[in-house]
């Protein structure tokens, strides 16, 4: 159950990128600073990332017919050696980075991981990142997310993504546009091949947007306030090889914010019922947003129950693939499915028990839901022994308490 408190109006700050040359880190950078984002508050945010030495600098460039902004990390001293996955995730990890930043920065360097290892035929683990190719790579996606931390963005939408075409150079000999950890990535997202014989968008490029965008879909209703457009460093001729860039408010604020999930479905009717608690646990574990058991009358008068599960697009098919091992059945319904979602936020207060996650969702006209984590609160019961009830009762008087006072 939710908790209702008065707020004063808030908006959603909505970022849509148009990825019709493709997308890159750098190109991600420059469109953001074109956008408004000040490249002194992106340098001092990103000191506190200890991995070499370099400098930020922004310059205005034309590429094609349109203008655009540039932004270069001139390397002084890189790294002294390859850095793992793990070594990234330590580096960001001690940094004094929004704790936001952190969580979504480590998940684009995840998505990355598995995508070259995918490539490489490796596991994660093993894959490790160039000396100089590093901070290049950490400044791109820590930038990226900090620099919509700065702007406040808090919903990212992105147009299917133009790859490229024709085959690129590699330490590894030719191979085809797109290259092999792109292809990986580019598992759960629309893309289309277009414009020169070259690769368009980069592996950073689609992991920072896999971990950014809640949807791949054309120019949604917003009201935008400025436009920016970053630059990649190719410059091929009678080619605008850029990045544009939406931000402004999102129409649909006060009413929630759509996104495209999958739904993932299957009848059952001789399946052990003490089977479905491990299934479920198992379907949450693989990225399940949702997971439901609904009893059905199936063919012959048979009772059954309809499993469904809902699952971001990336997730869908490690969703599935729990369905077809942990369940009986030999076939499943999957389909696209559009979802209104409010804005929402994680918020931590302390009770007389502990912690607790408070989940805050803007309600529009002015009002805010309060949900206390529900997880959270049973740990404290089982500790203390008091009812759940009254915990989450006193989270909620936490949050409301807490939020009174101005505090956030």
């Amino acid at each position: 159950m939710a908790t209702v408190c008065e707020d004063t109006e808030t908006t959603v700050t909505h970022l849509h990128c148009d990825c019709f040359s493709g997308v890159s880190g750098d190109m991600l950078l420059g469109a953001l600073v074109d956008a408004g984002l000040p490249l002194t508050d992106l340098a001092r945010g990103l000191k506190s990332v200890r991995a070499g030495e370099y400098v930020l600098r922004a310059k205005p460039v034309i590429r094609g017919s349109l203008h655009a902004t540039k932004v270069d990390v001139v390397i002084r001293r890189g790294v002294a050696a390859p850095l793992s996955v793990s070594q990234i995730r330590r580096t960001i990890a001690a940094s004094r980075l929004p704790a936001p930043v952190k969580e979504r920065s480590l998940d684009v360097f995840d998505r990355l991981a598995r995508a070259e290892g995918l490539a490489h035929r490796v596991p994660p683990a093993k894959v490790h990142f160039h000396e100089v190719g590093v901070v290049d790579s950490l400044v791109d996606v820590v930038g990226t997310v900090l620099g919509c931390h700065l702007l406040g963005v808090t919903r990212v939408t992105a147009s299917p993504i133009n790859v490229g075409a024709g085959t690129i150079t590699s330490a590894h000999g030719a191979l085809p546009v797109p290259g092999p950890a792109v292809a990986a990535l580019a598992r759960s997202v629309p893309i289309y091949s277009a414009g020169p014989a070259r690769e368009l968008a980069t592996p950073t490029g689609v992991a920072l947007l896999l971990a950014l965008a809640q949807d791949f879909c054309p120019l949604p209703p917003m009201r935008p306030t400025s436009v920016g457009y970053g630059a990649g460093a190719a410059d091929p001729p009678g080619w605008p090889n850029i990045l544009r860039i939406f931000l402004g408010e999102d129409r649909s604020s006060t009413q929630g914010c759509s996104e495209t999930i999958v739904q993932i479905e299957t009848n059952l009717d001789d399946l052990n019922p003490q089977a479905y608690e491990t299934v479920m646990e198992r379907l949450f574990a693989a990225g399940a947003l949702d997971v439901t058991l609904t009893p059905v009358i199936m063919k012959r008068g048979r009772p059954g129950i309809t499993l469904t599960a809902l699952a971001a697009r990336d997730r869908a098919q490690a969703v599935a693939g729990v369905v077809l091992r942990d369940t009986t059945t030999l076939g499943i319904r999957m389909q696209e499915v559009g979802r209104l979602i409010l804005p929402r936020r994680i918020q931590k207060v302390r009770t007389a028990g502990g912690v607790v996650r408070v989940k805050v969702a803007q309600a529009g006209l002015g009002r805010e839901k309060a949900a206390p984590e529900y997880r959270d609160c049973r740990k404290i019961a089982e500790r203390t022994g008091r009812p759940v009830r009254e915990v989450m009762d006193d989270a909620r008087l936490a949050y409301c308490t807490r939020k009174a006072q101005g505090k956030r």
